[in-house]
């Protein structure tokens, strides 16, 4: 097996922070890995999503700039690159369609391709409308564990927020409301929520034996 990635993924804008330690095959891709994050998280694959890859050594050289410029071909991975970022998306929906992302096929690159080494990073954007953004950070590369079947989560902290409740800003409202008894909002929010939300709850024992379902799946 390949080296073992350890990488910490970071709800961003969240606080205290919501947050997945897992360990993955260096090899793992990133249509994989998006799948990993769905289950770590516990989001519901519902919505759109691609990972961003940001490092200055992407912008053009001025001779390339110089080229473009002549030949009027300003498309969008190239306008990516000039902002030094690359993108990596998806070629399907979650409701099984086509889509016209731009950006390279998910499944056609490795994590270890794009995060070579400790202190590397990758963004991963789902859903564009509430916009969750979530930073992953390489924190350890190391062989494989013997009995270790991956990917595996090691620790993790608070609950995923809920789907379609207006990204952070909306999150943080909704648990105000649900928080004040008095608000007038307050009963209606929790029976969308069914009945009931811990934002402190974890459960890395249920999360590992979804990512067993997962890994058995072939």
């Amino acid at each position: 097996m390949e080296t073992i990635h350890q990488i910490r993924i970071t709800l961003n804008g969240t606080k205290p922070s919501i947050w997945r330690r897992v360990a993955v095959a260096a090899d793992i891709t990133l249509g994989q890995l998006h799948e990993v994050i769905q289950i770590v998280m516990g989001w519901t694959d519902s919505h759109l999503h691609h990972f961003i890859l940001r490092d200055k050594k992407l912008k053009p050289t001025p001779q390339e700039m110089a080229k473009r410029f002549q030949q009027d071909a300003w498309d969008e991975d190239f306008l990516g690159r000039m902002r030094g970022e690359r993108y990596f998306v998806t070629k399907v929906t979650p409701w099984g369609e086509p889509t016209e992302m731009e950006g390279e096929d998910e499944n056609a690159v490795t994590l270890g391709e794009v995060c070579p080494k400790v202190k590397s990073k990758l963004i991963y954007e789902y859903d564009f409308g509430d916009g969750w953004e979530h930073v992953i950070e390489v924190q350890k590369i190391v062989e494989p564990e013997d009995g270790v079947e991956y990917p595996v989560c090691l620790a993790g902290k608070k609950a995923c927020p809920p789907e379609d409740c207006g990204g952070v800003w909306g999150y943080y409202e909704l648990l105000e409301t649900i928080a004040d008894h008095e608000h007038e909002q307050h009963e209606e929010m929790l029976e969308w929520l069914g009945g009931e939300f811990d934002p402190d709850a974890f459960d890395l024992e249920e999360v590992n034996t979804v990512l067993a379902r997962w890994r058995g799946r072939d």
